[in-house]
């Protein structure tokens, strides 16, 4: 975008320029717009924008090329751009001189693709060996740690269940801690502990000693995925971030797949040093996680407020687009117990764990259980771990295509549904068909894909929905906490009675699926309903002040939700 060099002037003189039509920029309530002359297909000559609480200046007027999704955003009189990502950056710094720079070599483009080599790879790999030190134990049994450590009847349950009793009370504290103290430094510390935990997992000698390991383990990987999903959904605005959500979600495929193969290499180890297999496998993840720990303490970033990677003027520019995308941000007000509450008057919070928890149940139910259900397919140890491989590759390639496809159209609802159907026809499969071994290999491609793609979109969907730090925050964490319910379910509906068929289990995957659906549904409905009332100006909050509005987030009348 270029323009005249001009002189800021401080009275009353407003931004003229091209727009679209438009009563107030969404989610921006500071700016009004207002019309001027005759309009050609919506567009008009010149537009009034008049910055309230803030200076005024004024540009030649701008004439957008005509083209999909012409649009121009506007911060407090510091950065103009338009759709096709062109930036004229204007300072306000000094009154008297010719003050309006177009900045020729920073696009939207360049800028998200910094901030996505920065924060997407670290994070991603940060899960992943998050993930895999959690259902690692999975691989460990079929190396012989139940026989071992003498775990009989649902003892090897108990142990999987005792994990998400600490990793679902600690989801809201831990984010609440991530936003006192930075980022980097909490979430390094917890990763450098939750390595050291699973570590010590290949010492231990008694049920107990795993019990106590597999508690811990829940207290410090607690914050590692609400607090990497929460900082993702503070950096980019909503339709853009379902890909690059679906990838960090989808990095837990990819430790399905890698920790089978790890875990088959990790296998042979057997005897060396007088240790088992499944002490090395432990023993050896665990170690790398907490070499990693040092190196992502200066390589996670922060909020945007905070972010060092960036200059002064692109930390502006981002906050300015998510300004525009979500409204104010809340940051600089810390977090109370009132603030917590007040999240959970709103009835759509509850329908986000509902959304949840009906695919975490099939999701951990597959994570933990389909080694054993392949197992008794025939496989040997080895075979077992590297056949356990394609469905997880196949479930991150369907995942990143819904995801990209989602966030090409905009929408999200009809992107959770379609994988749910596939998750619900693998799990038919598996509970019908006992005689062909093919047949429910290919149901586990169907179970996990559809798990696997629907899970990121719905999180993605309903995170990214909140606006503002406070109810992103205590939303994300609620969401996960409340959904990981399902782990605890799904380590006691596969229990070892039940195979080779686990009938039971595979019901009550039906069942979790059948009620995500639903909520769903009713989300969708929740939001489109509440869009059209605040189109008609219904919203409750239209009478709240300016500062009010500041801490509204989604809730604010000029938000609309991304259905």
């Amino acid at each position: 975008m270029s323009s005249k060099k001009k002189r800021l002037d401080f009275s009353s003189t407003p931004l003229r320029i091209a727009f679209p039509i438009l009563s107030s920029f969404p989610g921006c309530p500071n700016v009004k717009i207002g019309g001027s002359g005759d309009s050609l297909m919506g567009y008009v000559s010149s537009l009034c924008l008049r910055f309230l609480h803030s200076t005024s200046l004024s540009i030649p007027a701008y004439k957008l090329s005509m083209g999909p999704r012409p649009w121009v955003l506007v911060h407090r009189g510091h950065y103009i751009m338009d759709s096709y990502g062109t930036i004229t950056i204007v300072s306000r710094s000094v009154a008297s001189t010719d003050a309006i720079q177009p900045c020729q070599d920073t696009t939207e483009r360049k800028l998200l693709a910094k901030i996505d080599l920065r924060l997407i790879p670290v994070l991603t790999i940060l899960y992943i060996l998050a993930f895999l030190d959690r259902v690692n134990i999975s691989n460990a049994a079929i190396f012989g740690l139940r026989e071992d450590l003498n775990l009989g009847g649902v003892e090897y349950n108990t142990a999987l269940t005792i994990f998400f009793i600490p990793y679902i009370l600690f989801e809201i504290p831990s984010n609440i801690l991530m936003k006192k103290f930075r980022p980097h430094l909490w979430l390094s510390l917890c990763m450098f502990m939750f390595g050291l935990v699973t570590c010590l997992q290949g010492f231990v000698q008694s049920y107990g000693g795993l019990l106590a390991t597999r508690f811990f383990l829940g207290i410090f990987e607690a914050g590692i995925f609400p607090g990497c999903f929460y900082l993702i959904a503070m950096w980019y605005k909503r339709e853009e971030a379902q890909k690059r959500c679906t990838f960090f979600f989808s990095s837990t495929t990819l430790a399905g797949a890698f920790g089978g193969l790890l875990a088959s290499a990790i296998g042979k180890m057997d005897g060396m040093q007088g240790f088992k297999g499944w002490r090395w496998i432990f023993i050896l993840e665990g170690v790398l996680t907490c070499t990693l720990s040092f190196f992502f303490y200066f390589h996670i970033t922060d909020f945007p407020e905070e972010a060092s990677f960036l200059t002064e003027d692109e930390v502006e520019f981002v906050k300015a687009r998510l300004l525009a995308d979500v409204g104010h941000s809340g940051r600089e007000k810390d977090l109370e117990i009132k603030d917590i509450l007040d999240v959970f008057k709103d009835y759509k919070i509850f329908m986000g764990g509902l959304m949840y928890i009906g695919l975490v149940m099939p999701g951990y139910g597959y994570a933990y259980f389909s080694p054993a259900i392949l197992k008794d397919l025939g496989y040997s140890a080895i075979q077992t771990q590297l056949h356990s491989v394609p469905p997880w590759v196949c479930a991150f390639a369907f995942a990143m295509a819904i995801a990209t496809i989602s966030d090409h159209l905009k929408h999200r609802f009809a992107f959770a549904m379609f994988p749910l159907f596939l998750a619900f026809s693998g799990f038919s499969i598996l509970l019908a068909v006992h005689d062909n071994t093919k047949v429910q290999y290919a149901a586990l491609f169907l179970a996990a894909m559809g798990c696997y793609s629907a899970m990121p979109v719905i999180a993605c969907w309903f995170n990214l929905n909140l606006g503002g730090h406070r109810r992103r925050a205590v939303g994300t964490a609620w969401q996960i906490g409340f959904g990981n319910i399902g782990g605890i379910i799904a380590t006691y509906s596969f229990i070892s009675k039940d195979a080779p068929r686990y009938s039971k289990g595979h019901a009550i995957s039906l069942g979790f699926i059948c009620l995500s659906a639903l909520s769903c549904v009713a989300y969708y409905i929740a939001i489109t309903t509440e869009n059209r009332k605040r189109d008609n100006g219904q919203s409750k909050y239209s009478s709240a002040t300016e500062e009010e509005r500041k801490m509204l987030g989604d809730l604010h009348p000029e938000y609309r939700y991304l259905r």
